[in-house]
C-alpha cells in the first residue's frame, strides 16, 4: 500500500474513532455519529479500502480503546447485545462501495447504496440484537426500539453524506490515482 493511501486510511479510520463516541442514549441502542461516518467511507474508497478502515475501527474499539457509542471500548460491546450494529458496519460499506462503484459514481448511487447499506446495519444488529436478548423482546418490539427511532436521523445523515461525498469525492480519488508519472512511484 502507498504511503499517501496508507495516511489516508489512517485519517479515516481515526476521524471515525473521534466522531462515533458521540451519542445520544434514547434506549438499548444509542444515536451516534458513527454510521454518517461509515456512509463517507463508503462512498469515499472502493471495497477493500472501506472494510480495512472499518475493520481498524473494530479491532481499535475491541481492544479497549473508547471508540464505540459514549466513549465505551472492550470486546463486551462488541459481542454484547448492541454489538451487531457496529459489525453491521462491515456489511454497509461492503454494499455500499459495490454498488457505487457498479452504477459508475452516479450521484444517485450514493443515497441508493447508502440505504441499503443502512437495511444491513439494520438486519445484522436487531437480529443479533434479539438473539443476546434471549425471547426478551418480541420482533415488532426490537424494531420499535432498534429501528423507528433511527430513520430521521439516518436520513438526515444520508443527505448530508451524500452532499459531502459528491462535493469531495474527485478530489480525494486525485490522492489515490496520480496523474503524472512522478507520483507513480511514491
Amino acid at each position: 500500500m502507498k504511503t499517501k493511501k496508507l495516511a489516508i486510511v489512517a485519517i479515516f479510520a481515526a476521524s471515525l474513532c473521534l466522531i462515533a463516541p458521540f451519542s445520544i442514549p434514547i434506549g438499548p441502542v444509542p444515536i451516534t455519529l458513527a454510521t454518517f461516518g461509515v456512509y463517507l467511507i463508503g462512498s469515499f474508497f472502493d471495497t477493500k479500502t472501506s472494510l480495512l478502515i472499518i475493520l481498524i475501527y473494530i479491532l481499535l474499539g475491541a481492544m479497549g480503546l473508547p471508540v464505540f457509542s459514549n466513549y465505551y471500548g472492550g470486546i463486551t460491546r462488541i459481542v454484547g447485545p448492541t454489538g451487531g450494529y457496529i459489525i453491521g458496519y462491515i456489511f454497509c460499506v461492503i454494499i455500499e462501495s459495490l454498488l457505487i462503484k457498479l452504477f459508475k459514481n452516479k450521484k444517485w448511487s450514493y443515497p441508493v447504496s447508502m440505504f441499503f447499506g443502512t437495511l444491513f446495519i439494520y438486519l445484522f444488529g436487531t437480529t443479533w440484537f434479539l438473539f443476546q436478548m434471549n425471547e426478551t423482546y418480541t420482533i415488532g418490539k426490537a424494531l420499535a426500539l432498534c429501528v423507528i427511532p433511527f430513520l430521521p436521523g439516518d436520513s438526515i445523515k444520508i443527505v448530508i453524506a451524500t452532499m459531502i461525498t459528491i462535493l469531495c469525492k474527485k478530489r480525494l480519488e486525485s490522492v489515490f490515482e496520480p496523474n503524472n508519472k512522478e507520483t507513480e512511484g511514491e
